[in-house]
């Protein structure tokens, strides 16, 4: 009888399949581990592993999800995760069948996403540019607060995920660009225009890095990132970055809780879709490879609508 092959050799199999066909980045590799690694902690107190657990089990293992009180989306995200697994594990002849094709997963609706108002981010904008001018400021805090609200304003303009913010190079800062290029997920790129407030942010913040190099404890001045760090990536944390912009969304009057970098980005999606931006030219602002992934959007593109007929139809009631 052949040797089953453990979970945890299946998941890196798994992973490498992922990294090298499908460009899956850090992030998403890691959510998959979490998420497989769960679920083979299920399946070894119940007896089984992935090579011979059967439907019932992996219904078994949903259930406990929904006990342990995770939410449907969440279990949603699970039941995915299993699926990519069983098709790649049948697909390499491991198993013969696939246990997860028949699964239904919980109903769920989409929630729309939360979305800062346009004078709520112009509070944030305003609050970040008085603090990188603060004359009392030292020269260490002012460039802590020139970098969030360089930080700020590209992300506003641009719709960029955090990783990818984060991640910019220096080069993306050269003088009088019009365009950035992004790397985005699965390795693509695309360009993404920038506006005169994030290219002068920019260039104030960059200006202010190149003027730290006078100090030569400052070696993060000759980082080949744009917003770098001391830490093993080389350049600033998505972690680090959420934690400056809750703590400025407190000094600009506004709640913590309803304000992190994936917000903002839907903030821009939003504002540029209510403003008459073209569903399509905000998907590709956003590095959505299916517009079904946009269309989360359409009910600002909805009401704009309603409230043209109201005030542009001529039979429309005053």
């Amino acid at each position: 009888m052949p040797i089953k092959p453990s979970d945890t050799k299946l998941t890196g199999l798994f992973l490498d399949m992922l990294a090298a066909e499908q460009g899956a980045g850090p992030n998403t590799l890691d959510a998959y581990r979490r998420d497989l690694t769960d679920f083979s902690e299920f399946l070894g107190r119940v007896g089984h592993s992935f090579a011979d657990a059967e439907t019932q089990v992996l219904r078994d293992y949903l259930a406990d999800l929904d006990t342990r009180g995770f939410k449907s989306t969440s279990v949603a995200r699970r039941l995915s995760a299993m699926r990519h697994l069983y098709r790649f594990l049948l697909n390499e002849r491991i198993r013969a069948d696939d246990p997860a094709a028949i699964l239904s997963g919980p109903k769920r609706g989409r929630g729309l996403p939360k979305v800062l108002s346009i004078a709520d981010v112009d509070r944030m904008l305003r609050r970040a540019k008085e603090l990188s001018e603060a004359e009392d400021a030292s020269p260490s805090k002012r460039l802590r607060a020139l970098r969030l609200y360089c930080l700020l304003e590209v992300l506003y303009a641009t719709g960029l995920r955090v990783s990818e913010l984060v991640a910019l190079p220096r080069s993306a800062a050269k003088r009088d660009a019009r365009m950035i290029v992004v790397r985005g997920k699965g390795n693509k790129e695309r360009l993404v225009p920038l506006n005169e407030a994030s290219r002068q942010a920019m260039a104030d913040y960059l200006a202010a890095t190149e003027a730290a190099k006078a100090d030569k404890k400052n070696s993060v001045a000759a980082s080949k990132w744009l917003f770098p760090s001391f830490g093993e990536s080389g350049h600033l944390t998505r972690q680090h970055f959420a934690r400056d912009l809750k703590e400025l969304a407190v000094a600009a009057g506004l709640q913590a809780r309803l304000v992190s970098p994936h917000v903002l980005r839907h903030a821009f999606a939003s504002h540029l879709l209510h403003n008459g931006a073209d569903l399509r030219i905000v998907q590709t602002l956003l590095g959505h490879t299916d517009i079904s992934t946009t269309q989360i959007y359409t009910h600002v593109v909805e009401e704009r609508l309603k409230s043209l007929v109201r005030d542009l139809h001529p039979l429309a009631e005053k």
